[in-house]
């Protein structure tokens, strides 16, 4: 059972979520929430249609602001954006975000871009397929190791707090099945991965929107991946990706027992310059 629910990965409708910030508070609220981060998705001065447009960027801060304020006392609200990773176009960094002081960011990898175009690993099944054949001509390898460069490029490049579901790129391969998570050249991938991401101050987040969204019935990071970031000592945190209000605890309980039968002991939130910790 965990002993205090906090999530950091919240969407609303600013960007691909199907409530409000008000609902998404009132839902903490009732499910016995301390803390709320709001992280809308952000390419920031860009967007896509599931994005927070640019102009509407100061209208989400200050409804979380104002929604902040308004529960103040009932619940602790963050703001936060989780920012997307394109190179050449968008950074996780805190310094493209400073006119709007966000409480934390999410770094996160969604699309893949090489010279035949861009895909992403985050959408439909037969959008997936369809990227790994048109823009990567069914090299699943090269379509898996690339996602993961653009990991280790993120780390390396990004400014953020939290790391937003390491290996999204696992989310379609249930049905796809188009690389073995046993092969060595993507356990390798995972190593390496984790070496960058030991050398900065990232809390690695346990995602469980996969489960809530049926995409797959496991969390990101997977159970191997999740043992290797304990192995180099990198922290956690548990986080829905919540894009309904009713979601915003799910699988909570079945993360504290795979965090703890790895060995954490804690998980840490940061924002506002500060660590909200949590004993497990």
């Amino acid at each position: 059972m965990i002993k205090e629910k906090i999530n950091f990965h919240t969407h609303t409708i600013f960007c691909d979520g199907n409530n409000t910030v008000d609902e998404m508070v009132l839902s903490a609220i009732e499910k016995g929430f301390t803390a709320l981060g709001f992280s809308g998705h952000s390419m920031f001065p860009f967007a896509s249609d599931w994005h927070i447009a640019p102009r509407e960027h100061l209208n989400y801060v200050n409804a979380v602001r104002a929604a902040a304020e308004k529960y103040r006392d009932e619940i602790k609200i963050f703001l936060g954006f989780e920012a997307d990773f394109i190179p050449s176009i968008c950074v996780p960094h805190k310094d493209n975000f400073k006119d709007f002081n966000p409480d934390f960011l999410i770094g996160s990898v969604h699309y893949l871009v090489n010279s035949k175009g861009n895909c992403s690993v985050d959408d439909k099944t037969e959008n997936v397929k369809m990227g790994l054949e048109t823009v990567y001509e069914n090299d699943a390898k090269r379509f898996v190791c690339d996602y993961f460069e653009m990991q280790r490029q993120m780390l390396k490049q990004g400014n953020f707090e939290i790391w937003g579901h390491p290996d999204l790129v696992r989310k379609r391969n249930g049905i796809l099945q188009f690389f073995s998570e046993k092969e060595d050249w993507y356990k390798e991938q995972l190593k390496e991965t984790v070496k960058v991401a030991a050398k900065t101050n990232v809390v690695a987040e346990i995602n469980s929107g996969a489960i809530a969204r049926g995409a797959m019935d496991d969390f990101y990071p997977s159970e191997y991946f999740l043992t290797l970031l304990y192995e180099a000592g990198i922290p956690v945190c548990i986080n829905s990706d919540c894009h309904n209000a009713e979601d915003l605890d799910c699988a909570f309980d079945r993360a504290v027992i795979q965090a703890k039968k790895i060995g954490y002991k804690e998980l840490i939130y940061p924002a506002a310059g500060s660590e909200i910790k949590i004993d497990l």
